[in-house]
């Protein structure tokens, strides 16, 4: 497995050990703080991270014992190669890593990668790579080949184990020479200088077995059509809603990798619907939203990934244009601006087959607004919740003291 990891990401060493993808960080940057500790540069503690990263990347930072400096984004999306280049020279004599994504979190393959990671050598960094959007990688380029340092992997994502629920994930970290000897440790006779970070010496062992087999069985081209086919579907689908809805962040060539964002923001201003709107509503379509209003506040990403057919992306597709012409009902004036379809979504089966019905829509446009649902039709157990006032008014479900009094002679 792990000469599988090596090849795959043209690194040389690889650890199993982090059993998720911010463990993974977390791990990979602890092998950076010890790199420089070796080399008795413990001053080297700032990491470069861009303003579009994941939110666990600062936190993984910090735990492992750096100080983040944020680096801007172009009205592009990508990273602002200027901003980045002043403060990697403006924070040389402390310059630990820089924590990137590629693609990067806006689903673009950002041409100057290599340069960014030439700039942060240069100025005394390593490169962490983080490995979430490898699926857009495998077989086409490689965290080495771009001239990272160190990567981590999502097994669960990329590599075909099962996340449902939260859980299990694997995170495990490859790495190039300079890094090999500072990997993660454990008490078990696995001798480094790096300590460990989970209890196990090979992560959550027994779940390894499905991405060893996944990249036995598929092989050298099959991985690489894996990756081919995420990037693909990505661009069908874009093609087909940027017709509708604008899109985000393209390269130039105005394609995306394998994710690209959806803006809902406009809608607000000319319906009075909201991303949360258009996500509860794809429920009464039989689809979970995507990624909402990450990394942008009021958008959808949309992941299709490699292992969805085409009747199966069309079927979303056909459902957001649905909602599109849900949201033009509503600024033409068809359609009520409060009482409608998008505003009330998700419908139980409970308020469907109620003796009254008050809405200015038909049941028929609340529960099966596309034929296929007629055929397979999800019912959500629940209506909407407002999300805000849970927020802001806790209940607590705790039982009172009085439970655990204890009768007494």
């Amino acid at each position: 497995m792990n000469q599988y990891l090596c090849a795959i990401t043209g690194f040389t060493a690889c650890s199993l050990q982090p059993n998720s993808g911010a463990q993974g960080e977390y791990a990979g940057l602890l092998a950076i703080r010890a790199y420089h500790l070796h080399r008795n540069e413990a001053f080297r503690n700032i990491v470069l991270i861009p303003i579009s990263a994941h939110g666990t990347n600062p936190a993984s930072a910090v735990m492992a014992g750096f100080k983040v400096v944020v680096v801007k984004c172009d009205e592009a999306g990508n990273i602002d190669v200027s901003d980045l280049t002043a403060k990697a020279e403006l924070h040389k004599d402390k310059l630990g890593a820089l924590m990137v994504t590629y693609p990067s979190t806006h689903g673009v393959f950002e041409e100057t990668i290599k340069d960014i990671c030439a700039t942060i050598h240069l100025n005394g960094g390593m490169v962490y790579m983080d490995g979430a959007n490898m699926n857009a990688q495998v077989g086409l380029t490689s965290p080495g080949m771009i001239g990272a340092d160190v990567c981590h992997l999502n097994l669960h994502k990329t590599f075909a184990i099962p996340h449902g629920g939260g859980g299990p994930g694997m995170g495990p970290i490859c790495v190039n020479d300079q890094l090999a000897p500072f990997l993660p440790g454990h008490l078990l006779g696995y001798e480094r200088e790096g300590l460990e970070v989970s209890a196990a010496p090979f992560g959550s062992a027994s779940i390894l077995l499905i991405s060893y087999a996944y990249i036995k069985m598929l092989g050298v081209d099959g991985i690489r059509m894996s990756t081919e086919y995420a990037i693909l579907n990505a661009n069908y689908m874009k093609a087909r809603l940027e017709q509708y809805y604008p899109i985000l962040y393209t390269g130039k060539n105005g394609t995306c990798a394998h994710e690209f964002i959806v803006d809902l923001r406009p809608f607000k201003q000319t319906a009075g619907v909201e991303a949360e709107d258009i996500a509860k509503r794809l429920i009464d379509y039989g689809f979970h939203a995507p990624t909402m209003s990450f990394p942008v506040a009021g958008t959808i990403m949309i992941e299709p990934t490699e292992s969805e057919d085409k009747a199966e992306l069309d079927r979303f597709c056909d459902a957001m244009i649905g909602i599109y012409e849900e949201i033009k009902a509503i600024e033409d004036g068809r359609a009520d601006k409060i009482d409608n379809p998008l505003k009330n979504a998700p419908h139980t089966q409970a308020v469907i087959c109620a003796e009254e019905w008050n809405h200015a829509y038909s049941r028929k446009e609340a529960a099966f607004p596309l034929y296929y649902t007629t055929q397979n039709k999800f019912w959500p157990s629940v209506a909407r919740v407002n999300n805000t006032h849970g927020d802001r008014n806790l209940i607590c479900t705790c039982e009172p003291v009085s439970a655990y009094e204890t009768e007494t002679a």
